[in-house]
């Protein structure tokens, strides 16, 4: 089994003048052009369970999608939404979102739709159960919806839920890694905030200097801890010449030459000063009280350090740096939509319902109020949407650029897709903050690693 991987070399402007880019990973032989669940009938009344990350963080996230729904019961007054937020204690309340579906699975009442991070894919397919959308409702509706009224999705954002020729899900938010970067401190630091780093030396050496002229932190990678999951991390290594996993599936690589490459890098910052020891909400929340002169992250803590950065210091953001010539590839955070239940009648609900998360109206309000890309990108070049919006927010631009060189977040195979996932990120962050061994860590990770794989 494997996923449909969006052709690379696709020029982001050239897919803008196009009215039909990048149609997914379906053909017609592969699946129905009409739907096999009914519509609803005018009166007909239906309840569903949403569940979501987004409920699990305060301010921006909960407000925006309370706002979403609302605007959504409204639409639809026949089809009352539920909303939750995994069960669990984690301080990212996504990892929660597997084990809390599970549980409930278990229980007989699992939620009818979910978003569900894109590294959780395979499992999402294979274990939880998620329906292939073009075979409940036709090719040609999930095609429309990724073509929408007036804005397409970004060729490369609407394959990132398919596989083996199906459409699972729909790509709902996501980022690419983004160098936020403090320019009050650049300055401080006698840098020019106009020229921000293009590689990672010339990181360090900005990350020193910012050290040691202000006594602040130089930079933070939210690459590095399992808490921070593993997509940054894998940009790292892709930037890198490596990959995490084989393009096959069946081999762990992460203690190959790349991967070790990064880690050294990263230990180098901890080990010169120029990034300081923090957990991952530690160090996006010190770079928010500018306190950190720069900060790979995605932009779902963008309004987070807007709301910091005002009035108090300048926020500024560039593309993710490179390791020396070779090209950055940044590879996407975030989750899709997927519907789980069997229920007909719920399943059209729930399709209603990620239409409408996928919306141009709603990718207004994600994207003003939280920061996320919109999908939907050709958005923020009409000044009747989100142009004239995203002209007075240059934080978007490095963001949208990166589309164009994008490459999917793989999820890990097979059932124990987390402790592999987790043991590589456990001995990534050990080398980077306790100082150990990049190769023989990296090696003893992937020999336990490669032990949970399942049989080709």
């Amino acid at each position: 089994m494997k996923r449909t991987v969006p052709v690379l070399g696709l020029v982001f402007a050239a897919c803008l003048a196009l009215t039909s880019c990048g149609l997914g990973g379906t053909t017609a032989t592969e699946t129905t052009a009409t739907s096999q669940v009914p519509e609803l009938g005018p009166d007909q009344k239906v309840s569903i369970v949403f569940e979501s990350y987004n409920y699990g963080l305060a301010g921006a996230w909960t407000d925006t999608f309370n706002a979403l729904i609302a605007d959504f019961s409204k639409k639809f007054p026949n089809i009352k939404v539920t909303a939750q937020k995994p069960q669990g204690n984690s301080p990212n309340p996504a990892s929660d979102t597997i084990s809390s579906i599970q549980n409930q699975i278990v229980a007989g009442s699992p939620p009818d739709v979910a978003q569900l991070g894109f590294s959780d894919l395979d499992f999402t397919i294979h274990q939880l159960g998620a329906k292939p959308l073009d075979t409940l409702f036709g090719k040609q509706a999930v095609q429309a919806n990724f073509d929408g009224q007036r804005f397409h999705f970004h060729p490369r954002a609407r394959v990132l839920d398919d596989w083996d020729g199906h459409t699972y899900g729909v790509p709902f938010v996501f980022s690419t890694p983004v160098l936020y970067y403090n320019a009050s401190l650049f300055t401080a630091a006698g840098l020019d905030p106009a020229k921000p780093p293009v590689t990672w030396a010339e990181v360090a050496a900005d990350a020193k200097a910012i050290n040691a002229k202000t006594g602040q932190g130089g930079v933070y990678l939210d690459c590095l801890t399992k808490s921070a999951k593993d997509w940054c991390f894998q940009s790292l290594v892709r930037s890198n010449g490596g990959r995490v996993i084989s393009e096959d599936r069946h081999t762990l690589t992460y203690a190959d030459a790349p991967s070790v490459e990064v880690t050294k890098m990263a230990q180098d910052l901890v080990n010169s000063n120029a990034m300081p020891k923090l957990a991952q909400k530690q160090g996006y929340e010190a770079f928010a009280r500018g306190e950190i002169g720069m900060i790979l992250e995605t932009s779902a803590i963008q309004g987070t350090f807007v709301a910091g950065a005002r009035d108090k210091w300048d926020l500024r953001a560039a593309a993710m740096p490179r390791f020396g010539d070779k090209p950055p590839v940044p590879t996407n955070s975030g989750a899709g939509l997927h519907i789980l239940t069997g229920d007909p009648a719920k399943q059209r609900a729930a399709w209603e319902l990620i239409k409408y998360l996928t919306s141009e109206e709603s990718y207004m309000q994600i994207s003003k109020n939280i920061g996320y890309l919109p999908l939907r990108s050709e958005m923020v070049t009409d000044t009747s949407v989100l142009g004239a919006w995203a002209s007075q927010n240059p934080l978007l631009t490095p963001n949208i650029a990166q589309l164009a060189t994008m490459e999917p977040w793989v999820s890990m195979p097979g059932n124990d897709y987390l402790q592999i996932r987790d043991g590589m990120m456990d001995a990534v962050e050990s080398v980077v903050f306790q100082g150990k061994d990049a190769q023989s860590t990296l090696t003893a990770a992937r020999a336990e690693g490669a032990k949970l794989l399942p049989a080709s």
